[in-house]
């Protein structure tokens, strides 16, 4: 991999042969050769007008043009100002609704929903199956190379408005509650176990996690004076058959 140029790297990146980060050890790595390509087109490309590719008005790096999608690769890219950058793998079952974007070394797997407003970083994975609501956004890790991206794993619930940048991670079937904030800095309590995940700890597989606050330390005294709060995450329960079947709606929509 490391002696492939970006425009190889785009091409195995969109059919899935190769992906940004990759699961070695049931730990997520990143691929490094992949992002170091990734960043080089960036500096090989050369600013252009997409006006005679369809899209008038908009100036581009004309090595990363927007993807065009054929009924043969069966996502539904629905009308309405949608855009999945070169370089990104969306799987066939994949549902876009506008507007969306998809940024360059994503991977989207099958059955996946994008909904409106919603951002899927640079090298961000996501898993089968996952539901990223209305407004979400998916943050993206180009640099540090060595860092991993977002990771969204198999069958997770992401609720409208929920923010999941800095590399963070959400084992497969977790529900992210609308608003939900998770980044490195951002402390997430599990009260059904009772305890606090490490910093940059995975989201665990099932788990419900839906905003919260927590007190100022005693070093912003009159922070703590003033009863003012900061925010945090709670997991409040995991995964169950009532749970589940509140999420089941969406199974109609496709």
């Amino acid at each position: 991999m490391s002696e492939l140029n970006w425009k190889e790297t785009f091409d195995l990146l969109e059919t899935g042969e190769v992906r940004s980060a990759e699961k070695v050890d049931g730990k997520w790595v990143a691929n490094v050769a992949v992002k170091k390509a990734i960043l080089s087109s960036f500096k090989d490309g050369n600013l252009v007008d997409f006006g005679n590719e369809g899209f008038p008005g908009f100036i581009d790096k004309h090595n990363l043009p927007p993807q065009k999608f054929t009924p043969e690769r069966g996502v539904r890219m629905v009308p309405g100002g949608s855009s999945v950058r070169r370089g990104a793998y969306v799987a066939k079952g994949v549902i876009i609704m506008p507007p969306a974007y998809v940024n360059v070394g994503a991977y989207v797997d099958e059955g996946t929903m994008i909904d409106s407003h919603a951002l899927v970083g640079s090298c961000a994975q996501i898993g089968k199956n996952v539901h990223l609501s209305a407004g979400v956004q998916i943050g993206g890790v180009l640099e540090p190379v060595g860092l991993a991206p977002v990771i969204i794993e198999d069958n997770a619930f992401i609720g409208a408005g929920a923010v999941i940048v800095e590399g963070i991670q959400v084992l497969k079937g977790a529900v992210i509650a609308p608003g939900v904030i998770l980044s490195k800095g951002v402390p997430v309590y599990d009260c059904v176990n009772e305890r606090t995940l490490e910093r940059g700890e995975p989201i665990p597989e099932n788990a419900i996690v839906v905003p919260g606050t927590r007190p100022v330390n005693d070093k912003l005294a009159w922070a703590k004076n003033m009863g003012l709060s900061m925010n945090c995450a709670l997991i409040v329960k995991y995964r169950d058959e009532k749970s589940d079947a509140s999420l089941e709606l969406e199974q109609f929509l496709r």
